[in-house]
Parts: C-alpha cells; sequence; structure tokens
C-alpha cells in the first residue's frame, strides 16, 4: 500500500472499534450465545482488547501509521432506545459508557508513539438515511475528554447531532474534523453558511484543532448514498473554507 501512496498523503485503514464489537455481543439478541463463553462483560473486554492490540501490531508492522475506529457506539447510546435496550440487560447507561470507554482505551494501550489511532462517531449511512439522532452531550464526558484517540470525526451536517457546546470537553490533546459536508444529499452546501457553523464552534474549540470534511467521509454500503456526480465534483475545498474562517 505504501507504494500506492502519492507524496503528501498516508492511506489509513478503518477497521471497527473494540467498542462496537463489544457492544454487538452484549445486546439483548446475543448476550445468551456470549455469556456461554464470557461470564462477565470484564471478561470479555479483556479478551477484544487483548484481539485488537495484536491486530494493532500487525497493521503497524505492515507500514500502517494510521487506523480509524468507526464506531457506531457513541451514536447509538444517545438515542431514545438505547435506555430500553441495556435497561433490559440490567445495565444503566453510565456502565455501558464506561465500558464501552474502557474497551476502547484498553485496546489502543501500549500503540506505537507514531501510531495514529482516529474514531469517527456514525450515525449510520445508507442509501441516504440513517439509524440515531441526539447531540453528543451525554458522551462527551466519556468519548470527548477520555478517550485516548488523536483524532474525533464528529458528524455535524444536520440538526440530528444537536449544538456544538460539547465540543467544549474535548480533552487538548485531541483534533476534531466537523463533517459539516453532508454525504446524504446531493443539494450543496451554502458556503457562507458552513464558514459561519465553523466559526460557531470556534467558541468552544480552537480553530487550529478543527478539521473539515463531507458527514461520514464514505459510504458504507455498496448501493451508496442518493448523490450526483456533480455534487461531489462541486464540494467546496476544505481548505478555501477553513482559510475563509481565519
Amino acid at each position: 500500500m505504501k507504494s500506492l501512496e502519492s507524496d503528501g498523503h498516508e492511506a489509513k485503514q478503518t477497521i471497527p472499534a473494540p467498542a462496537q464489537l463489544f457492544q454487538q455481543l452484549i445486546v439483548p439478541q446475543n448476550i445468551e450465545t456470549t455469556r456461554k463463553f464470557y461470564a462477565t462483560n470484564d471478561e470479555l473486554i479483556e479478551d477484544i482488547a487483548y484481539a485488537y492490540r495484536g491486530v494493532i501490531r500487525q497493521l503497524y508492522d505492515a507500514g500502517c501509521r494510521t487506523i480509524q475506529f468507526d464506531d457506531c457506539t457513541w451514536g447509538a447510546i444517545v438515542g431514545d432506545a438505547a435506555a430500553q435496550r441495556y435497561k433490559s440487560l440490567g445495565l444503566s447507561l453510565d456502565v455501558v459508557k464506561n465500558q464501552l470507554l474502557h474497551v476502547n482505551n484498553l485496546a489502543i494501550e501500549g500503540k506505537p508513539a507514531d501510531l495514529q489511532i482516529n474514531t469517527h462517531i456514525c450515525r449510520g449511512n445508507y442509501h441516504s438515511t440513517y439509524f440515531t439522532s441526539g447531540p453528543y452531550d451525554s458522551v462527551a464526558d466519556y468519548v470527548f475528554a477520555r478517550e485516548n484517540v488523536n483524532t474525533l470525526y464528529l458528524e455535524y451536517d444536520d440538526e440530528r447531532s444537536g449544538g456544538f457546546e460539547p465540543l467544549s470537553k474535548v480533552s487538548a490533546d485531541k483534533v476534531v474534523v466537523l463533517g459539516l459536508i453532508t454525504s446524504k444529499s446531493p443539494k450543496l452546501e451554502d458556503k457562507a453558511t458552513v464558514i459561519a457553523r465553523i466559526k460557531e464552534a470556534t467558541k468552544y474549540i480552537p480553530l487550529e484543532r478543527l478539521k473539515l470534511s463531507p458527514q461520514c467521509g464514505f459510504a458504507s454500503y455498496d448501493v451508496g448514498n442518493k448523490l450526483t456526480a456533480f455534487s461531489v465534483l462541486s464540494a467546496i475545498s476544505r481548505e478555501q473554507l477553513l482559510e475563509s474562517v481565519k
């Protein structure tokens, strides 16, 4: 892969987040099978983290220096159905949030210093639809403040993601990529509106720690999203927008 990279660019490897695997194994429809092998969530977390540390090391040894966790768990737990889902398992949302944070951090533990670990908090991106809505407020103290990743890719393309206030919880060592350009609609964003939203975000986090990207960054299924070739080719340059804010 390294031989195919152009100058000034670096390919990244995207994989489901450790929390994503953990969450899938403890949802009501899967928990009975999981308990046949793991008596407690703590044991499950330890094994997931151990397996991920091995994969991360293998990717690093192959030359990868940027890994992106794709993580639907934080986007799902802010939704209205989350409390009911975990209540049926006898778990409070605060307990689950701590477990999601713990499994991600444990998987990252001991990574090489020059390896970037980023995470994208996804809310669904299948054929211009989504599976959950809700602001980041209730998870900011966990993933924004304490998850040991380098960069957060956050969906902010419409009102489903709430306001920018939770960005004040982002720890000082993280960069935030604002997904203000939607990948769900062929309608082009208004440049002035995007600039205004970036300026609004700077009330809570310095501009030098902000970047810009499409809302999800990529389509998660071969059907893709309802975009036209024109809307893709006419996307506003991230560099031009950020320069406009300055």
